[in-house]
């Protein structure tokens, strides 16, 4: 009885030795898996994010078609140089769009953080400016030694340009405007010295239809471009 009993005895653990051998096999691989898994959430974590993207602003595509068609008469009124236009209200070489809480304090400018123009505002106030110069007369860009540049004695009349305003102004919480003041200057370059020829201020505002930084940048655009026609409009009444 005893000897038969001896097999059944020594041969069960041999059965279980694979399940068992199994079972550690798979909680082996499940710990690695999860050791993985944690690890690439860390990995992903230290990794660094792509910065926010920053919408860029401009006056829009400006001139659709060439100033003078071919064929057309050439411009008859005489040249003038397009001197720099300087920001005198506006943080010089600044590219960001600025706005205002007037309801709150209207002394500080507070810039958007997630726009921008595509150059300063003086650049592109001249840019504008030019473009609506051009089809009447030629223009010079710069205005260093103009007086060199005569015809019939007579040198071009500079226009320089100072940006005093450019900004989003908000009245409240839902109204604002785009607010636009420029000092344009005509001015003789003499072997003696630069002479005042005239003088004046143009101011623009333009309401936005967004209390938000694309609303303000088409009321500024919207406003700039009145100005740029008003100062060509007082070129070309100065006689100059």
């Amino acid at each position: 009885m005893t000897a038969s009993l001896t097999p059944s005895l020594t041969s069960a653990p041999a059965r279980t030795r694979p399940a068992r051998a199994g079972r550690s096999m798979l909680r082996t691989t499940l710990a690695a898996l999860a050791l993985t898994s944690l690890l690439g959430g860390c990995a992903s974590n230290l990794l660094p994010k792509p910065p926010p993207r920053v919408d860029v602003f401009d006056f829009g595509p400006g001139l659709m078609q060439p100033a003078q068609p071919a064929g057309a008469a050439q411009p008859t009124l005489a040249p003038i140089a397009l001197g720099d236009f300087s920001s005198a209200g506006v943080p010089q070489g600044r590219t960001a769009m600025f706005y205002r809480l007037a309801y709150s304090n209207s002394q500080m400018l507070h810039p958007y953080t997630l726009a921008r123009w595509s150059e300063t505002p003086a650049t592109l106030m001249q840019q504008a400016v030019r473009d609506r110069l051009s089809p009447t007369r030629a223009v010079i860009y710069g205005d260093q030694n103009v007086d060199q540049l005569t015809k019939d004695g007579k040198s071009p009349v500079i226009l320089r340009a100072e940006v005093e305003e450019f900004s989003h102004v908000f009245q409240s919480t839902s109204e604002s405007v785009g607010l636009v003041r420029v000092r344009a200057s005509l001015v003789d370059s003499l072997k003696a010295g630069d002479a005042l020829v005239a003088q004046r201020v143009f101011v623009a505002q333009k309401p936005a239809l967004t209390p938000d930084a694309a609303g303000g940048a088409k009321a500024l655009s919207d406003a700039a471009l009145q100005v740029a026609d008003e100062i060509a409009q007082w070129v070309m009444h100065s006689g100059r």
